[in-house]
């Protein structure tokens, strides 16, 4: 698969490049990221390097992690990235993502979830797109719940993070949430949340 870009009013949502190593190395060094996301801790320019050579452009290729930079789109600084990875489950994916601490607060992170979400359910064919995050993450969280993720419950162990297994809360966000058709019929057990 060839790397897309996306746009929303204000941001411009293109594959993360070697040329953002730096950057990614310096806001990875936030407490923040270090703490919710699973991204090595201590946070070493090789990770960076590693992540921006190699596993972005894989992921891309064969067509399994899409990731993007998230930028002004009037040009201006990486403020966050944003992913989405195949599941094992067919047809979803889990979104991924962080900002960094400068930009936080002014719902950038809600714009590109959105734009990303709707791109997984129309480019990509998605029948789910899922959310997980460590139990404590509320920043995250809030995010999720402002593009329209409805949190299903709170799995026991359900994240590897740094050597320890942490609870996790878990969102979907299906097509029909977005006023898409999806892949499939679905058949809900009982009448969607309102």
């Amino acid at each position: 698969m060839e790397p897309i870009t996306l746009t929303t009013d204000r941001l411009l949502l293109r594959t993360v490049t070697p040329d953002d190593t730096e950057t990614i190395h310096q806001a990875c060094q936030d407490p923040d990221i270090q703490r919710w996301t699973t991204v090595p801790s201590p946070y070493e320019l090789r990770h960076a390097a590693e992540f921006t050579g190699r596993m972005v452009p894989e992921g891309w290729r064969t067509g399994t992690m899409c990731t993007f930079a998230v930028v002004p789109r009037a040009d201006g600084p990486l403020m966050a990235t944003v992913a989405v990875t195949l599941r094992t489950q067919p047809d979803t994916w889990e979104i991924g993502y962080w900002t960094g601490a400068e930009h936080r607060g002014r719902g950038i992170m809600r714009e590109a979830v959105g734009a990303l979400a709707r791109w997984t359910f129309t480019g990509l064919g998605a029948a789910r797109l899922e959310w997980r995050a460590e139990v404590g993450n509320t920043a995250s969280r809030a995010v999720a719940e402002k593009a329209g993720f409805v949190v299903e419950g709170e799995l026991r162990a359900g994240m590897l993070n740094n050597g320890t297994m942490r609870d996790v809360w878990v969102g979907a966000l299906l097509p029909s949430d977005l006023g898409l058709t999806g892949p499939y019929p679905y058949l809900p057990a009982r009448e969607p949340h309102q």
